[in-house]
């Protein structure tokens, strides 16, 4: 193992097996909302008064800007655009996009904020493999890519984007997978920064898949890394504190 690597299953699941509750909002969530849910929930799971839990949902179209983001980097504010209060810089969420927020106690889970990065990114890159799509970690660009070799020698797309914050070790915001949104609506930022790189999605690679489907894999390969999720039907995350 290279000096700096993590044993993913054996850091990152629960050495008690304890489950996450896993929760799926069937209804947009207003940015807002979903944040302050996520303050109040991963508040409670440090003061060991909720379980950790992982929240899949779609927002409406906006843009969310991370503590590094640059001015010059938000081209034309089509959208609403929100301060997420994480790492990173612009990125785009909207309808066909696949969001999944994380509260996990990394008190149990091995206390490495750069694992469990490499976990959300193998989680990912697990996920798209079910749909005979490979993606990749990049070394300084953080989230999953996709080679496009259709589109010139080089060339890379980004097909799920990765901003987590940790408050007494327990996280935060989470994964955003591309899966049939309209990635025109990127062309109002600089998604994360990276300007000589293009966005894609499983629809735009040829695989038609509904949110649901995709939820089903999301849910198995989250297993295999971090440990067991007990699934419980939700609008949202308050109701489930």
């Amino acid at each position: 193992m290279e000096p700096g690597e993590c044993t993913l299953r054996d850091k990152l699941a629960r050495a008690d097996g304890k489950p996450v509750e896993w929760l799926i909002s069937d209804r947009q969530v207003p940015y807002p909302q979903a944040l302050e849910a996520m303050r109040e929930r991963a508040a409670a799971v440090a003061a060991g008064q909720a379980p950790e839990a992982v929240w899949l949902l779609e927002h409406p179209a906006l843009y969310t800007a991370g503590t590094s983001a640059l001015p010059a980097d938000l081209l034309t504010p089509r959208f609403p655009v929100f301060d997420a209060g994480r790492g990173g810089q612009y990125t785009y969420h909207g309808p066909g996009q696949r969001v999944a927020y994380v509260m996990l106690d990394l008190r149990e889970r091995g206390r490495d904020i750069r694992c469990l990065v490499q976990g959300l990114e193998d989680w990912v890159i697990e996920t798209l493999s079910e749909f005979n799509v490979v993606g990749e970690r990049r070394e300084g660009r953080v989230g999953v890519w996709v080679r496009r070799p259709d589109k010139g020698s080089g060339r890379e797309d980004k097909i799920a984007a990765i901003g987590v914050r940790v408050s007494k070790w327990v996280t935060f915001h989470g994964i955003s997978l591309n899966v049939s949104p309209d990635l025109s609506h990127y062309d109002g930022i600089v998604p994360c920064g990276i300007s000589d790189q293009g966005v894609t999605s499983l629809e735009d690679l040829g695989q038609i898949v509904s949110l649901p489907e995709v939820d089903v894999i999301l849910k198995r390969a989250f297993e295999r890394t971090f440990g067991p999720a007990h699934a419980t039907h939700s609008q949202g995350l308050a109701s489930a504190g």
